[in-house]
């Protein structure tokens, strides 16, 4: 599983001129699931997102998570986090999940994700997605297992 995860200001997702997700002071998500990802996977990727010390404190440190700030998050779907372009300039997708693993473990790393307190909102997986943001620093972590 691989997380992109953005610090925004702000970000929202839309599908078909319709908002499906949007917050406010926190991170946009992007999530890509490979093949062999697990649930124990997801739940490891969980804890390290929600534990993540990427917000500034009062000495303007990072040291601050999105728990901490009591911040929102916004969780898209990313299968192209896989692309291979070794071969070529065509991406081969053949390192990402199928899309039934994909969207079961994607649902399962949001519910975690509500059941950790946070404000969660997400995308349509597999839609035809617009995604806006307003990156805050910018600050962007990648984070895999």
């Amino acid at each position: 599983m691989k997380l992109v995860v953005q610090r925004v200001k702000n970000a929202k997702v839309t599908v078909d001129n319709n908002i499906t997700g949007q917050i406010e002071r926190g991170f946009l998500v992007l999530l890509g699931v490979a093949p062999t990802d697990t649930k124990e996977i997801a739940d490891y990727l969980v804890q390290k997102l929600v534990k993540l010390r990427i917000f500034t404190d009062e000495n303007d440190k990072m040291n601050l998570s999105v728990k901490d700030i009591n911040g929102e998050l916004l969780i898209v779907s990313q299968f192209t986090l896989y692309a291979d372009c070794t071969g070529g300039n065509r991406p081969s997708f053949i390192g990402a999940a199928k899309p039934e693993l994909a969207n079961e473990l994607y649902e399962y790393f949001i519910n975690q994700c509500q059941k950790e307190g946070l404000k969660t909102k997400h995308g349509i997986f597999g839609a035809d997605m617009k995604v806006e943001l307003l990156n805050d620093g910018p600050v962007t972590i990648i984070l895999e297992k």
